[in-house]
């Protein structure tokens, strides 16, 4: 920590401004992140738009009430996160537009990784790129309350309760999750051939399909799914904000299809499941590469156009889906070794957030190097996030 010149020097606690992209998938791992800095003393300040703010005013309020009961540093109320609402005339410290934060030169970079998930990488980046960098996740292992995590205040707690009093009913390992989420959209000829492939599989599901998508599902439903769904053994559906910590961590769950989303793939690897990679575009392609190749904790359904969220995407059979969700979570030697690596890793991804851990040491350091380098009088720092 900081010496006793640099706390009579500094006597406010450590101000971090965290300015995220304004999607959910970079909102929530931010409300994490800054909760775990909150928790290590730091006074923590979400800036974002009125609509995102409320979003996320619920998680930044319970990460306030869990630091001032829970945490190892017992953080005042002054020093828990909040998200500034420029609406509410709340301004950071220092002012500055966007284009001059922008152009400052950074300090560093914050990921949500941890050094055993990709150490090749992580010493690439500092000794080839000579690159400053600070590896801190998973963050979605500091959130206290898995059930919350993410959830709109307008969404009903039964999609949680139904869905997990459905997997209580299943044993262990037997249902898969299907979550794709929460800007990718499939064609009906997708989700037909989707629906038809977990059919076709035999085994229980949990689905989450986007709240846009047809409710009736007169366009894309093959014969016999209503039937199927109807009868409610085989599988449930969640339509919009699914419980998805609560269900990767569920004993019943054995699989996880994915579009390979970083947050999701995170989750995932906390939760020691393995996965089917389905990835759309973006990023996506990358991290199935690290999740297949690399790691060896997934299995590729085979996706390989590279398409935006408003393109059309080649539609992949259903015997093929199938067919992946077999070799994951079936029987043989593959879905064995892939299964075992799945968990082994889990097990680094916990002790990495664990006090003498690799992620919960560069959390010390980056804080003590923010502390020595803090200019007097200066009460905020700028911070880089990579997910």
């Amino acid at each position: 920590m900081a010496t006793r010149d640099e706390q009579r020097q500094h006597p406010l606690p450590l101000h971090i401004l965290f300015l995220p992209f304004f999607a959910p998938g970079h909102l929530i791992p931010v409300v994490d992140m800054a909760a775990i800095f909150s928790a290590r003393g730091a006074r923590c300040t979400i800036l974002t738009t009125p609509v995102n703010a409320d979003i996320i005013r619920p998680a930044v309020d319970r990460a306030n009430d869990s630091d001032c009961h829970g945490t190892d540093f017992h953080p005042s109320r002054a020093a828990a996160p909040r998200a500034l609402r420029p609406v509410h005339g709340c301004q950071p410290p220092r002012r500055r537009r966007v284009r001059q934060l922008l152009q400052l030169r950074s300090f560093g970079e914050v990921l949500n990784s941890f050094h055993e998930l990709e150490p090749d990488y992580v010493e690439h980046f500092r000794t080839t790129l000579g690159r400053r960098a600070w590896l801190v996740g998973p963050v979605a292992l500091a959130s206290k309350d898995m059930a919350k995590r993410g959830r709109p205040d307008n969404t009903e707690a039964h999609v949680t309760e139904g869905c997990l009093r459905w997997m209580d009913r299943k044993p262990a390992g037997s249902v898969v999750y299907v979550s794709f989420g929460t800007f990718t959209s499939f064609s009906p000829a997708e989700l037909r051939e989707l629906a038809r492939g977990l059919d076709l599989s035999g085994k229980d599901f949990v689905w989450v399909i986007s709240s846009g998508t047809g409710t009736d599902g007169s366009e894309w439903m093959p014969e016999g799914f209503a039937e199927l769904m109807a009868r409610g053994d085989r599988g449930f559906i969640i339509r919009g904000w699914a419980p998805q910590t609560l269900i990767l961590n569920h004993h019943a769950l054995g699989g996880f299809m994915t579009h390979c989303g970083w947050n999701s793939a995170l989750e995932a690897v906390s939760a020691g499941v393995p996965m089917v990679t389905w990835p759309r575009y973006a990023d996506q392609f990358y991290n199935e590469k690290l999740i297949v190749e690399v790691l060896k904790v997934g299995v590729s359904i085979g996706a390989k156009d590279f398409a935006s969220p408003l393109e059309g995407h080649e539609v992949i059979g259903g015997e093929v889906i199938a067919g992946s969700i077999g070799r994951l979570m079936g029987s043989g030697e593959e879905g064995d070794a892939v299964r075992k690596k799945a968990k082994d890793l889990s097990v680094k991804a916990r002790s990495a957030m664990e006090k003498g851990g690799s992620s919960y040491g560069d959390f010390g350091r980056l804080m003590d190097e923010l502390m020595a380098r803090r200019s007097p009088g200066e009460d905020t720092t700028p911070l880089i996030l990579q997910k």
